[in-house]
């Protein structure tokens, strides 16, 4: 059975930092593209980094410089490390993985095949 599951979000003050996980089981992460999306409170999902299947990757301009996207093959894991979080930040992350690399940054990650249930990201004072 294939299964994402997403770990690392918790309450964190503005400026901070949080490192999320994404474990991935029944499946090989490497020939996947994979995604991190977030959705806010009343708001659509959104793309936040995609990690693509050359490992080349891509992040939304409201995380750029801040986030970065990672993947360790050997623990079949990708991560997000958040740092300078803003109180906009405050979503529920999802990770996300596709086999034929449809991740993008500009959508929802409607092409994308296999879903976490995701981890609440709180960022507030």
């Amino acid at each position: 059975q294939l299964q994402l599951v997403e770990s690392g979000g918790g309450l964190v003050q503005p400026g901070g930092s949080l490192r999320l996980s994404c474990v991935a089981s029944g499946f090989t992460l490497d020939y996947y593209a994979i995604g991190w999306f977030r959705q806010a409170p009343g708001k659509e999902r959104e793309g936040v980094s995609c990690m693509h299947r050359s490992s080349s990757t891509n992040y939304a301009d409201s995380v750029k410089g801040r986030f970065t996207i990672s993947r360790d093959n050997a623990k079949n894991t990708v991560y997000l490390q958040m740092n300078s979080l803003k109180p906009e930040d405050t979503a529920l992350y999802y990770c996300a993985a596709d086999p034929q690399d449809h991740c993008s940054v500009y959508g929802r990650g409607n092409g994308m095949d296999y879903w976490g249930k995701g981890t609440l990201v709180t960022v507030s004072s």
